[in-house]
């Protein structure tokens, strides 16, 4: 199995017992912020060109009585976090909406989804912010993937607070700065699968009949260029080993336990699955299942998170 070579190992200092594979990575995330939030490839790009526009959408994504106790826990939650109505506004395959789409799933918190059209954004037109994922609760706007989630984990646990050097927090910002960066250029890294990857966007994204022809070929062959720039920007050589070496990474730090969180998923576990769930069944998605050692959790996660609880409008 190919491994990503040639990154400098770090130590990070935290009072939590980090895994040294995590110190082989952090040499990437820091030539990066210690937080990018949605970046303009999620909506923020401006859209003079239909490609551009394009552009804005395409970075994407237990034992039954475990199962049993898990639903009673988030059916307990949601007792105690019970909004009248949630409304979340996202492109199906950005990464960042599918963390939060994690999070409300895993917690059996009802949710309706707005799709947005990436071209002319009309569904957010009434917000001055101009990326997804934008989350109302009871008409109150959240935004920024992580900001929502830690806005609604302290409004169902009031009492519990998150310090910045914990295992969960230090997973969490390795997601955001380093394991979304690696796949963009693995579902665009060559023409076959740009256009598979498009298929999929076009498919499940708010495209007309037209839009939807264009953009899959338009947008395939645009963004298997900006992949090529991606690649060079975060450093990546080899895209099919940086995220095989990602998918090790996260399984070396489980330790052998079923989730980061022991026996049930914590906020890392979640923001990993969400981000790789727009492509898990994608050529990618399955290149890395069947390369690396992530297929078991990945299914222990698809098991314990359930079902989606979003409806369309």
């Amino acid at each position: 199995m190919r491994r990503v070579t040639g990154l400098a190992a770090r130590t990070i200092s935290s009072s939590v017992a980090v895994h040294p594979r995590l110190a082989h990575t952090t040499a990437m995330m820091t030539t990066i912020p210690s937080w990018e939030p949605p970046s303009p490839r999620f909506g923020g790009l401006p859209t003079p060109s239909f490609a551009g526009g394009i552009a804005g959408i395409v970075f994407f994504s237990a034992a039954a009585a475990s199962s049993l106790g898990q639903e009673v826990h988030a059916k307990e939650m949601s007792h105690k976090f019970n909004p009248k109505e949630v409304v979340l506004y996202q492109y199906e395959a950005c990464p960042f909406c599918n963390k939060v789409k994690a999070f409300l799933d895993f917690n059996k918190i009802p949710y309706k989804i707005v799709e947005v059209n990436p071209l002319f954004k009309k569904e957010i037109k009434w917000s001055d912010y101009k990326k997804v994922p934008i989350l109302t609760v009871d008409g109150e706007q959240l935004v920024d993937s992580s900001v929502i989630i830690d806005s609604l984990f302290q409004r169902m646990h009031p009492g519990i607070s998150k310090s910045e050097d914990d295992e969960e927090t230090i997973w969490r910002k390795w997601v955001d700065n380093h394991l979304v960066h690696i796949l963009s250029p693995n579902i665009y890294r060559s023409t076959s699968e740009a256009l598979e990857s498009f298929d999929y966007i076009t498919t499940h994204g708010n495209f007309s009949f037209t839009e939807r022809l264009v953009a899959k070929y338009a947008g395939a062959t645009a963004m298997y260029f900006v992949s090529k720039k991606l690649k060079k920007k975060y450093n990546i050589t080899d895209e099919r080993a940086a995220l095989y070496d990602a998918a090790e990474t996260w399984v070396d730090a489980l330790n052998g336990r079923p989730f980061l969180g022991g026996s049930r998923p914590n906020l890392a576990d979640l923001a990993v699955f969400g981000v790789l769930r727009p492509i898990r069944y994608l050529r990618s998605g399955k290149d890395m299942v069947d390369n690396t050692r992530i297929g078991e959790w990945f299914s222990r996660m698809e098991n314990t998170v359930g079902e989606p609880s979003g409806i369309k409008e």
